[in-house]
């Protein structure tokens, strides 16, 4: 039943990328009118599956800490960027937490090179700063292999791109949550404990993720409150 589980998650995710591509390729409906509700000063998450199913396994760690869960199933960094505006920016929150690339580096939307992710990624940092809101980088999490593209071997390419993530977040006085380091097994995947199928978190996966992030949404709630009595 588990690897019935995953077969049917994998296909979900790539059947959602593919109807996403026909019809409204960055999914901008998906969230249009849970958008309208939004209390500004919120802090607001963007990412890919990992992100939208946190707040359905951890709905109480949103609910507490006035976040707004704005993950997709299956997108990539560049369908991110192109709903940033409206799925973050326009919701005037007081800090974002990206993380993205996962999608990327399984070519969900076709090879990109990860110079190229993270300019995606910068770009959605420039934004976000533009207009005075705190950014929160994450790394993305540690991947051995996709169930949806055995083809690909993983693994080196998330470190890659995690280490250009980081460098830019130091460069640039950017916080950094590193899940990698925290959370790999000595494959540099996700042991089971935090995903049953190596890619998406398990209850105690986001539990360990909390950990790491909490505090560093703190920090930057707290910044942000001391930049505004200046």
């Amino acid at each position: 039943m588990k690897y019935f589980f995953v077969a049917f998650f994998s296909f979900y995710i790539s059947f959602s990328a593919l109807a996403q591509q026909k019809n409204d390729w960055a999914n901008f409906v998906k969230y249009e009118e849970e958008n309208r509700m939004v209390p500004a000063g919120s802090v607001v998450f963007i990412g890919s599956s990992s992100t939208e199913a946190w707040i359905h396994n951890r709905p109480d760690f949103f609910k507490k800490n006035n976040y707004t869960n704005r993950g997709i199933s299956g997108q990539v960094s560049s369908q991110m960027l192109v709903r940033f505006r409206k799925d973050v920016i326009d919701l005037k929150p007081k800090a974002v937490v990206i993380l993205a690339g996962t999608n990327d580096i399984a070519q969900n939307n076709g090879y990109i090179s990860l110079e190229n992710i993270l300019g995606n990624i910068i770009s959605m940092c420039e934004l976000a700063r533009l207009h005075k809101i705190r950014v929160i980088l994450c790394s993305i999490l540690p991947a051995y292999e996709f169930s949806w593209r055995k083809d690909l071997k993983p693994a080196d390419d998330v470190i890659a791109l995690n280490n250009l993530i980081r460098s830019y977040a130091d460069a640039n006085k950017i916080m950094y949550v590193d899940y990698h380091s925290a959370m790999k097994d000595d494959r540099n995947g996700l042991p089971k404990q935090y995903a049953e199928d190596g890619i998406h978190p398990t209850v105690m996966g986001y539990e360990a993720m909390e950990k790491l992030l909490k505090p560093a949404i703190d920090k930057a709630l707290k910044e942000a409150a001391g930049s505004r009595l200046k």
